[in-house]
Order: C-alpha cells, then sequence, then structure tokens
C-alpha cells in the first residue's frame, strides 16, 4: 500500500519527534495499565479481607411471613398465622450438600448450627455466639486451627474452641473446663480445646466453635441445620450464585455484598477514580498527537501541494496522515504495554519484612488489551483533523508559500 510507504517516510524523516510522540503515547499507556492494575490488586486485596474469614454465600431457612388466605368462604381479613415456636431449620440440607458438591464454582461447604449462648465462669458470664461445625471442616469458612495459639483444633465430643480476647477476659485456657448455657436453656460442662487469635475482633472475641454433633442437644435441633456457609473459587461471582441457590432450595441465599455494603461502594468509587485517571492519559495522548500531526501537515503544505498538483487525490493524502497516527499509536501502545507489564511485576517484587507486596498490584489484570485497542483507536481519531485539513490543500496556494 503505497499510503502506507509514505506514511512511513514521512515518520521517519524526523526521527527525534517521531521518537518524542511513540515515547509520550507509551508513558500514557504505561500509566493507563499501573492505574488499572493496581486498582484491581487494591479491589482483590480488600475483597480478601472482607471475605477471607467469611462465607461468600450464606443459606439460611427462607423468612416465613403470614399472609391472606384467599377463597369465596374467608373473609378478607383471615390469614395463614406463622409459629413462633417452631424454630426456623434447614430440614433437606444433604440434598442442598450435594447440589453444592456438585457445583464446580464452589471450592468450600460448612454445614452449620449457630445461636446465642453464655459462657459461666464463677460470677464471670460472658454471651457468645456459638458456631456448631464439622470438626473434619473447621477451616472451611475461617482458617481457625493456623491461629489456634494454646492447645488444639481436635474438639471432640465435648471440646470448644475460643478467641483470644474472650479467653483473656474469662482467664481461660487450654484444658480448663467451663460451663455453656445455650439461648434454649440446655446446660453442659465442655473443655477448651484451644484458643485462637485471628486478629478479626469480631471472631476473637465473640465466637466459641463446637462439634456439630455437640450443638444438637444443646440448641435442640435433632436432625436440622440454622444455616450452611459456602466459599466460592471467585468471589465476585457471589450475587449470581446466591440467585441460583435461592432458586434451586427456597433458601434464603445472602452474598457477602449484601453484607458489606460500605465495602461494595468503596470499590465502585474506587473503580470510578481509576476509570477517571484513565480517561485523562488517553486524552493527554489523542491531544499530543493531533498537535503533533497538525504541525506536521502545516510544514509539508508545500509537498502536499505538488502532490495535489499531480493529481494525488484528497483521500490519498487523508490515509497518509491517518496511517501515521496509526503508526503512532500501535508501536506507543505496545511498548506502554510492554514497560507497564514490566512496571508492575517490578513493583509487585518489592515485599515488606512479612513478605508481603508493599504495593497490592495485580500485573495480570492491567487492562493490556483495552489499553492497546483504545490508545490505537483514539490515535487514529487524533489524526483525523490534520488529515482532513491537509487533503483540503489547494494546490496553487500551498505551492506559493
Amino acid at each position: 500500500m503505497f499510503a502506507l510507504k509514505v506514511a512511513r517516510r514521512y515518520l521517519l524523516s524526523n526521527p527525534s519527534q517521531t521518537l518524542l510522540l511513540v515515547a509520550g503515547v507509551a508513558i500514557g499507556v504505561t500509566v493507563f495499565v499501573f492505574i488499572t492494575a493496581l486498582i484491581a490488586g487494591l479491589a482483590i486485596l480488600l475483597t480478601e479481607q472482607v471475605t477471607g474469614k467469611s462465607a461468600h454465600v450464606s443459606l439460611e431457612p427462607p423468612t416465613r411471613i403470614a399472609r391472606v388466605l384467599a377463597g369465596p368462604d374467608l373473609p378478607v381479613e383471615s390469614v395463614a398465622l406463622v409459629s413462633t415456636f417452631q424454630r426456623q431449620q434447614i430440614r433437606n440440607w444433604p440434598m442442598v450438600l450435594e447440589l453444592l458438591r456438585a457445583d464446580p464454582r464452589v471450592s468450600a461447604i460448612s454445614p452449620q448450627i449457630t445461636g446465642s449462648a453464655v459462657l459461666v465462669k464463677s460470677e464471670a458470664v460472658r454471651s457468645v455466639s456459638i458456631v456448631g461445625v464439622d470438626p473434619q471442616g473447621i477451616d472451611a469458612i475461617s482458617p481457625i486451627s493456623p491461629s489456634i495459639i494454646d492447645g488444639d483444633g481436635d474438639l471432640g465430643a465435648d471440646g470448644l474452641l475460643i478467641g483470644a480476647r474472650l479467653a483473656e477476659d474469662l482467664g481461660l485456657s487450654a484444658g480448663q473446663s467451663i460451663l455453656l448455657r445455650t439461648e434454649r436453656g440446655v446446660e453442659r460442662q465442655l473443655t477448651i480445646k484451644g484458643v485462637f487469635r485471628t486478629g478479626l475482633q469480631s471472631l476473637d472475641e465473640r465466637v466459641a466453635f463446637l462439634s456439630l454433633q455437640t450443638a444438637r442437644p444443646l440448641f435442640v435441633l435433632p436432625d436440622g441445620l440454622t444455616n450452611i456457609e459456602v466459599k466460592l473459587k471467585d468471589p465476585n461471582q457471589a450475587r449470581a450464585m446466591a440467585r441460583f441457590l435461592a432458586d434451586a432450595t427456597s433458601l434464603r441465599a445472602t452474598p457477602w455484598q449484601e453484607k458489606n455494603t460500605s465495602l461494595e461502594s468503596a470499590l465502585v468509587a474506587q473503580g470510578r477514580t481509576g476509570s477517571m485517571i484513565q480517561a485523562f492519559s488517553l486524552i493527554s495522548i489523542i491531544i499530543g498527537i493531533a498537535s503533533a500531526l497538525v504541525l506536521s501537515a502545516y510544514r509539508r503544505r508545500s509537498e502536499v501541494g505538488i502532490m495535489r498538483a499531480f493529481g494525488v487525490p484528497g483521500t490519498f493524502i487523508l490515509w497518509v496522515f491517518l496511517l501515521q497516527g496509526l503508526l503512532i499509536g500501535l508501536v506507543g501502545a505496545l511498548l506502554g504495554c510492554a514497560s507497564g507489564y514490566g512496571l508492575c511485576i517490578w513493583l509487585q517484587g518489592i515485599t515488606n519484612a512479612a513478605g508481603d507486596s508493599v504495593l497490592p498490584i495485580a500485573p495480570e489484570r492491567g487492562g493490556y488489551v483495552a489499553a492497546l485497542v483504545l490508545t490505537t483507536l483514539g490515535a487514529v481519531i487524533a489524526s483525523i483533523l490534520p488529515a482532513r485539513a491537509a487533503s483540503k490543500v489547494d494546490p496553487l496556494e500551498a505551492i506559493q508559500q
């Protein structure tokens, strides 16, 4: 294509200017990639901090609501009453567990019996949230076993795991006995098998774990479960998974986003900020390319006039300048993507004393395809104005100048 040869020759005729243009585009793309990877890394870090020790989807019994009974023989005010004596529970939990185990999106499942209780030691009384779990899956949702600082995680038939702050308040340590009185009025003497410290205050101060079989008589639930906690391979699929499970099981499915609305709002605001910075980077690229090509078109008015005098159509001139913008944008974008990826990898390798990266950056999520496409397209758009101006040059006027 002859127009491409002419465009390349124009660019190579002034290598310093072309190099500066390409470098400017590459720097803009590097900033684009860095901001995209940083925003993605921050989102991943915040999501992991919130969901790393909690479930992505929680399944609970459906809410029972009194409803109006319709019928020709019934008065309008007749309603179906809801019993407050029968405790809500998941009765078909084996079927639900089979459904979850067959789903490739699920990474861990924790059937639970939860409730309120008090721990009594002499005159000291502390209210706690009891979580009855399968002893083999105690770490399915929260990594409790690696956080044990006293004793071990072997719950057994009468074992109890408590948080470090709760243990300090009651003066307890592994091996000691404690009286547990549940909300159902059932009491039992249990043994502290282990004390954990997760760093999460809500866990360390108010939660105690015991085995599922031990929890059943304490909360008078011989068959059912109070909730099923689910971990997903991708936390971002929690909403879709919750909708699927609600339809498939008729249970109340709550994704982690609904329990952390403030975090979700912060992530949305963070994403908008990153988009604005990316937009300004693209605008600066477009302005730089447009101004350089306008100057180039003005300097080459005499050459364009000679070509037009020889009968070269205006569309050819138009293509020459458009292809210049395309080449500048494409080469600059490729170099910028490569340098941006290298910068992200380098920053990711800078770690603190604990071995964690100083910057929560995700090099694999730098938006390289978007940067390449948007920059190349922006460069072509930036060249439209100078290209149209050059294609409309009057041959006689241009030669006289």
